[in-house]
């Protein structure tokens, strides 16, 4: 019994410590890596190298899916391109399962003891992560050569040899068995490991390795699937794809694992490094198949899983939660989402005008319960972003981080200001049957125009962060304010002429004014941050030539 928890915790260890090394990689590396991602996609075979450098580095397929799923969500990617990707991930994960093969155990206390000390005594700037990441590449070292201590007197037990003597030859439980030790353990490549170092110590024999290592294989693929089952259409198809090559690989392989096995004893006689050279193989030879049909396939995708024509804001469809141990990409999940609210928003900012207009009392109804799916997404993101740890995240990541909570707060108040503008011309205007005059009602729409135009240029300052747009958004502001007053001035001389529709509207004309103005006052408050980080705002914005007088005059007067 000691032996056999001996093992589930050697197994334990391994999968903690290949999920130490991913999320520490992603932390230090995740806006490069996703860089790196997005400009190797212009063609097929860069896409593939790409996707193989970023797994060899971060030893996950499954991650690098998630961060190309979510290019393919902002359509920042063609299908095709991202399905070449993931064929080089795949290759990029068997890679470092053949780096680990070797032995490599006098470099496990070496890593773990300067990882410890680079984490200790730096644990929050980049070499620290980088240290966290050497404590990961230990434990996995570490934690394989326990499994070789904690199988050898399992193998050496009478019972257990008679058990596996007793266990049916059967492949497809093999596959089955592998597909779903990869799904419980996040980690293809922990599995294909532990099968290797299973089948050195005599465990396993090395034809059920092989059929481990296809469920391993498979267990990866449906693994992504299942973590983005939620997610968009657009950003779905990509794992299914991905699965899809994986099935289709491993139909074709098992009735040649025989053939294979033999050829794999001729190449080498260690069975580990033919359970890893199978795992390499496997995953090479799918590139090479399947590298030309990424185009048929993204195609036949699109078609079999078409985009669904929605309502906007019908719920949070970016906030994936798998992402959270990846801060960076938890980030651009929210990221995302708040964009989505801001076009709900968008929705009911430009509802307004016809209501205005045409007293559609039905449609002010309806974008006031708008405000609600506001409100939910507000609420959706905010916790979301609660659930990423702050200590992990570089300067950078911390002021996005700022920045989409700033975003999203804005777009909820200003939800709010519109739901209320609309419950105003409900009451003010539709129901007693009101009409604003010619002039005022002019003056309202090009306040309106002006508004929808800078909640476009806000959306932009956010996504993109370019301090000239920003400081554009701001100068908007004043522009803004000099148009409501003016505005105001004109009514108030209107009501002097004794205008009968301005008389009657006044209150509400005024409200509306002043409620655009808020709005926009919030809009703009998006281009603050930004501003501030480039070093673009004065600490005041009184003039120091008014200044000076003022303070001569008070120390006058003390």
């Amino acid at each position: 019994m000691v032996h056999l928890l001996n093992l589930l915790a050697a197994i334990a260890l391994l999968v903690w410590g290949t999920q130490i090394v991913r999320t520490g990689i992603l932390r230090v590396f995740g806006e490069n890596l996703r860089h790196m991602l997005a400009v190797g996609m212009s063609s097929r075979p860069k896409a593939l190298i790409a996707g193989l450098g970023v797994t060899s580095l971060i030893q996950s397929s499954t991650a690098t899916c998630l961060i190309v799923t979510s290019f393919l969500g902002r359509a920042l990617v063609p299908l095709a391109a991202a399905l070449a990707v993931m064929l080089g991930a795949d290759m990029g994960t068997s890679l470092m399962a053949v780096v680990f093969s070797f032995d490599l155990s006098w470099l496990s206390p070496l890593l773990i003891f300067g990882g410890v000390v680079a984490f200790i005594s730096r644990e929050k700037t980049t070499t620290g992560r980088l240290g966290r990441v050497a404590i990961g590449l230990g434990l996995i070292l570490l934690s394989l050569q326990f499994i070789v201590d904690a199988t050898r007197p399992l193998t050496e037990s009478a019972a257990v040899r008679a058990l596996l003597a007793a266990l049916p030859n059967e492949v497809l439980l093999d596959i089955l068995v592998g597909a779903l030790l990869t799904v419980l353990s996040y980690s293809s490549l922990a599995i294909v490991l532990l099968t290797a170092t299973l089948a050195v110590s005599g465990m396993v024999p090395a034809s059920v390795a092989l059929g481990l290592v296809l469920g391993a294989n498979l267990g990866s693929g449906l693994l992504a699937v299942l973590l983005t089952a939620r997610a968009p259409v657009a950003e779905r198809r990509l794992p299914l794809g991905n699965l899809l090559f994986k099935a289709v690989g491993a139909v074709c392989a098992i009735p040649l694992l025989p053939q294979v096995h033999t050829w794999l004893q001729q190449l080498t006689g260690e069975v580990h490094q033919q359970v890893v050279l199978f795992h390499l193989f496997f995953n090479i030879a799918l590139a090479i198949l399947f590298i030309g049909f990424t185009g048929t396939t993204a195609r036949w995708l699109t078609s079999w899983l078409p985009e669904s024509k929605g309502r906007i804001g019908q719920r949070p469809e970016h906030l994936d939660p798998s992402a959270l141990e990846t801060p960076s990409l938890a980030i651009s999940c929210a990221a995302r989402e708040a964009l989505h609210q801001a076009d709900v928003v968008e929705t009911m900012l430009r509802g307004i005008v016809p209501v205005l207009r045409n007293n559609d009392i039905n449609l002010a109804e309806q974008l006031r319960q708008m405000d609600d799916e506001v409100d939910s997404l507000y609420t959706a993101i905010k916790l979301y972003l609660t659930q990423i740890s702050r200590e992990s995240l570089s300067e950078r990541e911390s002021r996005r981080w700022t920045d989409v909570v700033s975003f999203t707060i804005n777009m909820e108040q200003i939800g709010d200001i519109i739901e209320r503008v609309l419950q105003d011309i409900e009451d003010k205007k539709i129901r007693p049957n009101r009409r604003l005059s010619d002039a005022g009602l002019g003056e309202v729409c090009h306040l309106h125009e002006r508004l929808v135009a800078n909640l476009r240029l806000g959306m932009s300052v956010f996504l993109d962060g370019h301090v000239r747009d920003a400081r554009k958004l701001l100068e908007e502001k004043a522009r803004f304010r000099d148009l409501q007053l003016e505005y105001a001035n004109s009514h108030i001389a209107r009501l002097r002429e004794n205008s009968q529709q301005s008389i009657e509207t006044s209150s509400l004309h005024l409200d509306l004014i002043s409620d655009l103005k808020r709005i926009n006052s919030h809009i703009c408050s998006i281009a603050y941050p930004i501003l501030e980080s480039a070093g673009a705002l004065t600490a005041t914005r009184i003039r120091p030539s008014v200044l000076a007088p003022l303070d001569s005059d008070l120390r006058q007067s003390e």
